[in-house]
């Protein structure tokens, strides 16, 4: 339950509700939505993004001058796990071979396998914690697709486009709106029951930056419904499908052709490395939510660091649009214990709004997510500090969930959100009653390694899937493109990777990439105790992690990106 210092505020909010609820019910915009001048402003000047901090120039490999997300910059700029030298007899010696490596067992990665298995290739998935340990598991709200008869893919193009800020790749954007219908059907036949009308249609509802309703859903179940269906069919096919659970890529293998052989993995539990050989490799290993860029709270799995974009540039793939970031505009801020927990971005599409300390609206709940968050920062800002303080020294916004059931029907809320429902149940708030206290939470990694339509990469037998990939979403996501762009490239990447695989000749197996990459922070001067990938989260206090090393007689390492993190949007 609500703290008895909040209970004046919540006073506020159901003061101003019957206001607000007759103009919900009107039919008209509860606020007035920005225009693009105005959008402008407040992300220029409130968005994480636009920190000074928050990005800097990257001194080595393929992007090598450009201005990349600060942290991100960090885990490229740093040391590798392994010795090359110490590995050659490993590589004659593969632990493992296989037609395709996937590495990453989220969405992407068992639809590429799943694809791929359709096309006649045999694959190893091999993944960091269990299959399904992945942000597709985390999806509440629903995923687009154009099935509703007054929308289209061109529609739906229109809408990805503008929300990306117009700097999408193109052929990434028809590609993840033409194929969603069918992988609507694809879904729906393998078992994913989605919300339905009372006639049998597809429900579908509003999300950010929609011009059309077409958000389809489960519930707010999406991501465990989709992955579960999903992972049955993985796990229906041992025959032809490996996984090896546990066992995080860390660096990947290229042949002497310059071709990708797969790749060198660590298993968690034995500190092994061991060496898969492959035709052609799929990296999903989703996004970097655990690297708490800024100090944010983050939505994302206990693994969700980054790892595919370290193995990918020291191997010299390209980095595509990674000096943007998403923040959620609904993350959780009380109770503590689940600070950062997404609150899907349905529940604006059903009518919740986001209100100040006065209990008033600030702005049109179905802006863009880049937009939305800034404008909820700067509400809470100290230019304005119209934000709810809490006892932990979190700062956030009521969303008014309570004016769903008045605008829906009694029991809407409880059956269209359960799992949120049950989230705050548990902690004495019921949603249907009281509004939730919430602030923008690291949520999307909007780059990632560049790729085609093909899910190709700059170098040969690389493929990327998932949120790992960049390009399709430019500069900002919108709601419900993720859980698309998983099942849609985690498809294409299967598909052309296993045409791949089915001719590529490959060479001696080689790290020298690595040794280069080594060579060339030297050669820049940079001096740096990170090592990458990162794996795991620390979240050991400082203090505590000073002991343990002492006590090993080790010299603790100083890099900020291991220290635990503390606070919300605190800066590093």
């Amino acid at each position: 339950m609500y703290p008895d210092y909040l209970k004046g505020l919540l006073e506020k909010v159901e003061q101003t509700r019957p206001m607000r609820l007759e103009l919900a019910k009107s039919g008209q915009p509860v606020y007035p939505p920005m225009n693009a001048a105005e959008r402008e402003d407040v992300l220029s000047r409130f968005h994480p993004d636009s920190a000074a901090a928050a990005r800097s120039r990257i001194r080595i490999g393929p992007n090598k001058g450009e201005e990349l997300t600060t942290e991100v910059k960090w885990i490229l700029e740093a040391h590798s796990m392994i010795e090359p030298r110490r590995m050659q007899a490993n590589l004659a010696k593969p632990d493992y071979e296989t037609d395709l490596l996937i590495i990453g067992g989220g969405g992407a990665g068992c639809w590429a396998a799943i694809t791929a298995m359709q096309n006649g290739v045999d694959s190893l998935i091999a993944t960091k914690l269990r299959l399904g340990d992945a942000n597709s598991m985390m999806s509440e709200g629903g995923m687009q697709a154009a099935v509703a008869p007054q929308d289209s893919p061109t529609r739906h193009y229109l809408d990805a486009v503008g929300g990306g800020h117009f700097d999408n790749k193109p052929d990434l954007v028809r590609a993840l709106t033409e194929d969603a219908p069918e992988v609507v059907r694809e879904l729906e036949n393998l078992g994913v029951m989605w919300d339905k009308m009372e006639d049998g249609s597809l429900q579908v509802l509003h999300g950010g930056g929609t011009s059309r309703k077409r958000m389809l859903s489960c519930r707010d179940y999406i991501g465990a419904i989709i992955m579960r269906t999903l992972m049955d069919e993985v796990e229906n096919h041992p025959d032809k499908i490996r996984v090896r659970e546990f066992e995080p890529a860390i660096e990947l293998l290229l042949d002497d052709k310059g071709q990708c052989a797969g790749a060198i993995l660590y298993n968690l539990d034995t500190e092994q490395f061991l060496v898969v050989k492959a035709k052609a490799t799929v990296i999903t290993t989703g996004g970097f939510g655990r690297l708490h860029i800024r100090g944010f709270a983050t939505t994302n799995h206990y693994g969700a660091t980054g790892d595919g974009l370290v193995m990918a540039y020291r191997a010299g793939a390209q980095l595509k649009f990674m000096d943007s970031v998403q923040y959620h505009p609904t993350g959780a801020v009380y109770p503590e214990q689940i600070a950062g927990f997404l609150v899907t971005e349905k529940i604006r599409g059903a009518g919740g709004q986001p209100l100040n300390k006065d209990g008033e609206l600030f702005v049109f709940p179905r802006e863009p997510r880049d937009v939305e968050s800034a404008a909820i920062i700067r509400e809470c800002s100290p230019e304005r500090n119209m934000g709810i303080a809490t006892a932990a020294g979190r700062v956030g916004v009521w969303l008014d969930s309570p004016i769903i059931d008045m605008l829906h029907g009694e029991g809407y809320t409880r059956h269209q959100f359960p799992g949120i429902c049950r989230a705050f149940d548990r902690y004495g708030i019921d949603i249907v009653k009281q509004p939730m206290l919430i602030y923008p939470s690291l949520h999307y990694q909007n780059g990632g390694i560049e790729i085609n339509e093909r899910c190709e990469t700059n170098i040969p037998g690389l493929f990327v899937a998932g949120e790992a990939s960049g390009g399709v979403h430019g500069r900002n996501r919108l709601m419900g493109n993720s859980v698309l762009d998983y099942n849609v490239f985690g498809r294409r990447a299967g598909r052309h990777a296993s045409e791949y695989a089915k001719s590529v000749q490959l060479g001696r197996l080689s790290l020298d990439h690595v040794t280069a990459y080594a060579k060339e922070m030297a050669d820049q001067g940079i001096e740096t105790d990170l090592i990458s990938p990162v794996i795991l989260p620390s979240y050991t206090p400082e203090n505590v992690k000073l002991q343990q090393l002492a006590r090993l007689g080790n010299i603790p390492a100083r890099h900020s990106m291991l220290r635990s993190r503390i606070g919300l949007g605190a800066e590093q």
